[in-house]
Formats: structure tokens, C-alpha cells, sequence
């Protein structure tokens, strides 16, 4: 596995070892030593999440005040424009995000870190993502970021209007947000 550093250096793309040949495809897509290794960060996953979803739908961007999680993400069928946006107010990156393409063929992963939104859009016909969080999901501590907000800009690679579940459309801006410290 490889670490890729992304514009907001605690937010990395991971690249696998892939073993190819005739019969299909291996890899690890987490061992623990390796992660740290690779990475640095030690972290406990203690839920795995599994979503499915047709083109064009997105998802976010979310996130958990209290109890927050850090994401390790991973696409297995399909395509998806991935985002984390940085909502640590005394971060040097705080309002800045990243957007990394991650697909069943890339098989790369994104780790975002605790203090982050987290959010993507289906670039494909169908797309299956899966994620490993450091913490467990919390509803009650659980908020939204709206997808449009103009002060993150986030350039979307959008086919039209996306569709949307009435949490995502409830979001609110960021300015109006509960945010980290």
C-alpha cells in the first residue's frame, strides 16, 4: 500500500497492491500494521458501512459533532467523486476540500480524519461504497453541510441536478453549521 498526500495533508488517498492475473485480482484492503505503517495514524475501526446507490446521487456532506468519526472509504462497484471538507475552525485548512475519484478499478481508498465533512456523488450507473469508521454512528450528534454551499465551492462533476434524501436537503451552510474547534 501506498500513501498518496492530497491538498490538505491530513487527508490521503491509499493505494493498494494489487496482485493481477488471468484468474482476476488480490489485495488487502486494510491490514492494521500496514496502515500505520504506510500512514502514521493509528486508529481503532469499529464499524463497517455499506451503501449502494444509481448515478448521479449524493450523498452529503456529513459528519458528527460529538463522537466524531474518521472514515476509511473505498468504492467496490462502480464510481464516485468522493469529498471531505475540513470543518476544524483552527485548522490552516478549515473550509478547504479535497475530491479524489475512487472506483471498483482504481481500488484506491480515502482516509479522512475525525473533524472532517464527508459526502460524494455517483458517477456511475450504480455504485456500491464502503466505509470503516473510528467511532459509532451517533444520529443524535449526527449533522449536515449543504452540497451547494457557495463558500466551499465544491466543484461537483454533476450530470444535472442530483438527487438528493430530505437530510441532504435540509443541510444547512456552513457558516450556520456546528463546527469543531
Amino acid at each position: 500500500m501506498k500513501a498518496i498526500p492530497t491538498a490538505i495533508p491530513d487527508v490521503l488517498i491509499l493505494e493498494p497492491r494489487v496482485f493481477e492475473d488471468e484468474r482476476g485480482f488480490f489485495y488487502e484492503a486494510y491490514n492494521a500494521r500496514t496502515f500505520e505503517a504506510v500512514t502514521g495514524i493509528v486508529r481503532t475501526f469499529v464499524q463497517d458501512n455499506h451503501s449502494r446507490s444509481v448515478r448521479n446521487v449524493l450523498r452529503g456532506l456529513h459528519y458528527q459533532i460529538k463522537h466524531p468519526q474518521g472514515k476509511l472509504v473505498r468504492c467496490t462497484v462502480g464510481r464516485i467523486f468522493d469529498v471531505a471538507v475540513d470543518i476544524r475552525r483552527s485548522s490552516p485548512t478549515f473550509g478547504k476540500w479535497v475530491g479524489v475519484e475512487l472506483s471498483a478499478d482504481n481500488k484506491r481508498q480515502l482516509w479522512i480524519p475525525e473533524g472532517f465533512a464527508h459526502g460524494f456523488v455517483v458517477l456511475s450507473d450504480v455504485a456500491e461504497v464502503q466505509y470503516k469508521t473510528t467511532d459509532y454512528y451517533a444520529p443524535e450528534w449526527d449533522r449536515t453541510i449543504r452540497w451547494d454551499d457557495p463558500d466551499l465551492a465544491i466543484e461537483w462533476p454533476l450530470e444535472g441536478e442530483p438527487i438528493l434524501s430530505p437530510k441532504d436537503r435540509a443541510g444547512k451552510w456552513l457558516r450556520e453549521a456546528d463546527l469543531f474547534d
